[in-house]
């Protein structure tokens, strides 16, 4: 019997077997000397594979583990492909379009959540109730909970376009509504003897994030070339997210911002302490250097501010919404003020900060 025509090739002191699966013309070289032994043996091998190629069985992955082809034909296999491959492949794949710390919030919920609870198991006995059951007894919060399922929501969305399931589990499996808290802004007497408890650079940062509205990422990126005292305007352009410069949040984030007279007066006094450098606005006053994210700004100064003027303590956050609140409650057109906070309409205005539009009371 012709080895060859059997789909068996003597390649020196190894053996070559050929077969097509799936339409592909398939090569594998197995490390043995071509006896008449070995070759027995792999010709009952390979009549084996097209046995199971015929019925549907084969596992290519079992037959040559170390085998490339194997790799590529396992995807194809949703008994067989587990979710630890599937989310690995898929942030390796995107990982180069990502922003920084995006990847770096994808990295933390693949390998922190992700894998640790799906991992072992394969594409096909992922179910919608599985997701759902994990997600109830997931110690945080809703936001957090659909961010920590995204690259999980992507992996199978790319396997469902890609005919490799036939039904992508997750569509059955909808974000938990957000536990978003209500505002709690301070009034004019809070913001005064916060204020108070405050001197020099870390006054001024924080005088101008309650008359400014900006984000504490948005504040600690501003840089003077961004601010016109001359026509009363600052342009917010970039944030610091995670040490990490970018674009802000989204579109409308990019904007315009009038100040108001409080928030002029802090950049007038900042400019005594940073203007001749011409670089960020803002510096942490122990280094005289630029803040890089809010956490440092929490623990130096917000919080100790608060505590000396016994304030009740709120996140460095309700400083924007102290903002907006104290312009709608003053009349303000609800559409300024959505462009003064970076938002693309004032429907988010108007959901959060309805009661203190005057005509909707």
């Amino acid at each position: 019997m012709d080895a060859r025509q059997r789909g068996i090739t003597k390649r020196g002191n190894s053996v070559q077997l050929s077969f097509t699966f799936q339409g592909v013309r398939c090569r594998e070289t197995i490390p043995m000397p071509p006896t008449k032994t070995a070759l027995k043996e792999l010709a009952l091998k390979l009549q084996a594979i097209k046995h199971e190629i015929r019925i549907g069985t084969f596992d290519y992955f079992r037959h040559f583990p170390y085998s490339k082809k194997a790799k590529e034909f396992r995807k194809t296999r949703p008994d067989l492909y587990t979710i630890k491959e599937a989310l690995i492949n898929w942030l390796r794949r995107n990982q180069a379009k990502l922003q920084i710390s995006t990847l770096q919030d994808y990295n933390s919920a693949i390998y922190h959540h992700l894998l640790p609870t799906f991992g072992d198991l394969t594409i096909a006995e992922l179910t919608a109730s599985k997701v759902k059951e994990w997600l109830l007894e997931l110690p945080c919060s809703n936001k957090r909970k659909g961010n920590i399922l995204t690259p999980l929501r992507q992996t199978f969305e790319e396997l469902y376009h890609d005919e490799i399931i036939d039904k992508n589990p997750l569509t059955r499996v909808k974000n938990l509504p957000n536990n978003t808290r209500e505002p709690e802004p301070f009034t004019h007497n809070e913001i005064a003897k916060i204020l108070n408890e405050l001197t020099g650079q870390a006054r001024n940062l924080i005088q101008f994030a309650f008359y400014s509205g900006l984000r504490t990422s948005e504040l600690i990126a501003l840089r003077w070339q961004d601010v016109d005292l001359e026509t009363n305007r600052v342009f917010v352009r970039s944030a610091y997210v995670r040490g990490q410069l970018k674009d802000t949040k989204t579109k409308s984030g990019k904007r315009e911002v009038t100040l108001q007279p409080q928030a002029r007066e802090a950049l007038l006094n900042q400019q005594a302490f940073t203007r001749e450098q011409n670089e960020t606005v803002f510096h942490d006053p122990d280094t005289n250097q630029s803040w890089r994210n809010d956490q440092p700004i929490r623990k130096k100064v917000w919080i100790q501010a608060l505590k000396k003027a016994n304030i009740k303590y709120r996140n460095p956050y309700q400083t924007r919404h102290t903002f907006a609140s104290m312009l709608l409650s003053r009349g303000e057109n609800p559409m300024f003020v959505a462009q003064q906070m970076g938002h693309k309409d004032w429907g988010q205005i108007r959901k959060v900060y309805g009661r203190w539009i005057p005509s909707s009371k």
